[in-house]
């Protein structure tokens, strides 16, 4: 039973690690789409903007692949949490789950349409009002 919990826990370690980067990923997009939001209505500068709604959408699809592949990590902890102890061999492969983790899939997903979707929303009302 040692083997199992302890591969268990090299995939939980991994998935924490997945969620970390997308919890930086979502600080960093708030802190950098903030900043040149503000310095737009600061110089009146639709370019600053578009640099902002660029940069938005690189965040968008990086939170993308992060939560893709944290979504494949579940799927393997699941899968080793079902194998018998003989039957544990430490893999990380998520190969086996790939074509259910695809990231177009998660960056269309509810919570990165709120949270993605209303920042680019604010984008258009920035437009609108500049």
């Amino acid at each position: 039973m040692d083997a199992k919990l302890k591969h268990l826990e090299f995939i939980q370690n991994t998935i924490n690690r997945m969620a970390g980067n997308s919890f930086f990923l979502k600080g960093w997009a708030v802190t950098i789409v903030g900043g040149l939001l503000a310095l737009s209505f600061k110089e009146l500068n639709c370019l600053y903007v578009f640099i902002s709604a660029f940069i938005l959408l690189f965040f968008w699809v990086l939170d993308a692949y992060y939560l893709s592949r944290e979504r494949l990590f579940v799927k393997l902890y699941d899968n080793v949490r079902k194998r018998k102890e003989h039957e544990v061999d430490f893999s990380m492969d998520t190969k086996e789950f790939a074509r259910e983790g695809d990231w177009s899939d998660c960056a269309l997903s509810h919570t990165m349409l709120l949270f993605y979707g209303g920042l680019l929303a604010v984008h258009l009302l920035v437009i609108n009002i500049l």
